[in-house]
């Protein structure tokens, strides 16, 4: 299957015309109302099974049929979602075995969202059920255009199906072999050892919750539950669509599931976006949502994603749920286009008139006509996108890579030792992102099994745990002269949170390194080490490697304590390429400092390098369009070093150039 699927970029979003049933006219408004928003899709039937199938085996289309011609006849594309993530109220009365038991044992009432079994055999059958009648009943329909898979798939089930599931899973795990279970768990510590399969239970507050490799297998199953629910939701839709792309909304960096595996099962990444505009960091929250976006952008190699969701206004879920300025929204949106969305959707259309989700920002608020402040920007942006069409499909070239890795982070979080306190991945990892991003340089953000060739630079912070291989594949990549750049506590355990033995980090990477990590120590909170690096001094916090340098050119060292002059940032030469060590974690000017020698070392190229600006400016190419976007909370300038395009105004401009805050520049040469 291709993987550009529209010649536009997608605008629109989550739309619930059944919730205005009693209302026709409404719906009539709607259609009004999306055309003078520049609205071009609309995501329909997310949580409609009660509406569909009001009784087990008894289908009611005529609202959806009505409003898929409604749609169709309006110029405007249909999202058509599956409605798994919300089961009817019948089904659970009558299969309570649907509704998910939470880990003391508790078979959970019905009620919220995703409140059903992952392995049910039940359920999953209903699933198809009501997958197989939708996909038959609008197949050829020309409205429909992509299928949305139920929607934020989330959470787990402690029932007993899911305890014989999760056995199975570890049989095919361990190769049904107790004993290497045993020892990859090491399982003789505390008395643990497990003599039958079926002494196996998930993690319980009320049982087993010191097991890092038992948490780790668990994490592991829960998250391909979620796939394997997903691939049987999807068999019809395969069987009967097999043109039609399919996919399912991420959320953020949900650790519930590893994203990175699940990707290769979509035919496209989406994902929901909302960002805290407007709190006061928006420098600061750009930063992080670019980050994300790079995740996504970088799952199945470059290809553009779809921003299935974001917020029009505000949402009702913050602590304080605060408005975002005139024009904010727009400039979220071409910051998720730069870095490769081709949609811009929100949730949602239309507010809802009652229950949970009535306060959430929607385009068309409860006054229900077009003159508000949020639908002006809205229709704004439908209007510039419809101008950026050429950047549909359009890719980023990036030669420099973070490793973040979704296993990495879940074995972080359960290992129980150094410093147990203030340990982030996710924070450090975005750290070292950050420098690169503010030079304007391209970064992928990948998991440690990804392809390392096609970069010249990748940085790995906390690479805690190794998937098998991870070893070589790094010795691999620096020996055929890539730069590679680790920080404390690197290669440390396997996948099951097992120690290597022989010193860290493991096995060869101690020569690819040039390095011995004989120690590492942690520091209280308030208390601080120095250390240089280059000729400059820095505070050290969190964590320290009281690391030998073998082979390794020492770039740095602490400067106090028992391990004063102690080796601190190494580099080694190793094959074609070298080696970086940062042994210590800084939360001040070091990975700048660092990004700024290295880059250097390297000579890597900003996406636009003619174009000078400062810190809270990013830039951003994709495809032959440069992106110039003012996060400041304030006016400023950027230098064009030659004559570019403007693509929405189609002027020649260069030279010093004002962006207003909140305001933008689309370019091209």
């Amino acid at each position: 299957m291709k993987d550009v699927f529209f010649d536009h970029i997608v605008h629109g979003g989550d739309y619930n015309p059944e919730q205005w049933i009693r209302t026709p006219e409404i719906w009539d408004e709607d259609m009004r109302l999306m055309k003078l928003a520049h609205i071009n899709s609309a995501t329909v039937g997310i949580f409609s099974w009660a509406m569909i199938e009001p009784e087990e085996g008894v289908y009611n289309f005529e609202w959806l049929d009505t409003m898929l011609d409604k749609l169709h006849a309006n110029g405007i594309d249909v999202i058509l979602a599956t409605p798994s993530g919300a089961r009817p109220n019948w089904l659970a009365a009558k299969y309570p075995e649907v509704l998910r038991v939470d880990e003391n044992g508790i078979r959970n009432d019905f009620g919220v969202r995703h409140n059903h079994c992952l392995t049910s055999p039940l359920y999953r059958k209903k699933v198809r059920e009501i997958n197989r009648v939708i996909a038959l009943r609008y197949k050829d329909h020309p409205a429909v255009k992509m299928w949305h898979i139920s929607n934020e798939y989330s959470g787990e089930c402690h029932c007993e199906l899911c305890q014989q599931a999760f056995v199975e899973w570890l049989k095919k795990e361990y190769n049904n072999d107790l004993d290497e279970l045993n020892l990859q768990w090491w399982n003789h510590f505390w008395s643990h050892t497990v003599t039958d399969w079926s002494q196996i239970r998930s993690p319980k507050y009320r049982g087993e919750v010191c097991s890092s490799p038992l948490r780790l297998a668990w994490r592991r199953f829960v998250s391909d539950s979620h796939i394997s629910f997903y691939e049987n939701e999807i068999a019809p839709l395969r069987e009967l669509t097999p043109e039609i792309p399919i996919t399912t909304n991420f959320m953020n960096m949900y650790d519930g599931i590893d994203y990175q595996k699940f990707a290769s099962h979509l035919d496209l990444i989406s994902w929901d976006n909302y960002p805290a505009w407007d709190h006061g960091e928006n420098a600061l929250v750009a930063q992080n949502t670019a980050f994300v976006h790079d995740v996504f952008r970088s799952m199945k190699n470059g290809q553009p994603f779809f921003m299935m969701e974001s917020t029009p206004s505000l949402v009702n879920w913050h602590d304080v749920n605060k408005l975002p300025a005139s024009g904010m929204q727009q400039l979220s949106a071409i910051q998720a286009i730069a870095h490769g969305a081709d949609s811009v959707q929100y949730f949602q259309w239309r507010k809802s008139r009652g229950s949970h989700e009535k306060y959430h920002g929607a385009v068309v608020d409860h006054c229900g006509h077009e003159h508000t402040r949020v639908f002006r920007d809205v229709t704004a942006t439908g209007l510039a996108i419809e101008k950026l069409s050429a950047v549909v499909g359009g890719r980023t070239d990036s030669k420099a890579a973070i490793v973040y890795d979704w296993e990495n982070d879940w074995a972080i979080k359960e290992f129980c030792g150094f410093n147990n306190k203030n340990r982030d991945y996710l924070k450090e990892c975005r750290k070292w992102y950050a420098p690169l991003r503010k030079k304007g340089i391209a970064v992928d953000v990948i998991p440690m099994d990804a392809d390392f060739s096609k970069y010249d630079l990748v940085i790995a912070p906390f690479l805690y745990m190794l998937k098998d291989g991870t070893d070589k594949r790094i010795e691999k990549y620096v020996a055929d002269g890539g730069t590679f750049v680790a920080t404390y506590l690197t290669g440390i355990v396997n996948k099951n949170d097992l120690c290597y033995l022989g010193g860290w980090p493991a096995n060869d990477l101690k020569k690819v390194f040039g390095i011995w990590n004989e120690e590492t120590d942690s520091l209280p909170q308030g208390m601080k080490n120095k250390a240089t690096f280059n000729g400059k001094m820095y505070d050290v916090d969190f964590v320290c490697d009281l690391i030998h340098a073998n082979t390794a050119t020492v770039l740095g060292t602490y400067k106090s304590d028992f391990y004063a002059d102690r080796p601190a940032v190494t580099v080694n030469d190793f094959g074609m390429g070298k080696a970086y060590y940062v042994a210590f974690r800084n939360d001040g000017e070091l990975c700048s400092d660092f990004c700024d020698y290295i880059v250097g070392e390297l000579g890597l190229k900003a996406d636009a390098p003619e174009i000078e600006h400062g810190a809270q400016t990013e830039i951003r190419k994709r495809g032959n369009c440069i992106f110039v976007m003012n996060f400041a909370d304030n006016e400023t300038t950027v230098t064009l070093g030659k004559v570019y395009t403007t693509v929405l105004s189609n002027e020649r401009i260069a030279g010093t150039v004002k962006l207003p805050v909140r305001g933008y520049l689309v370019l091209t040469d």
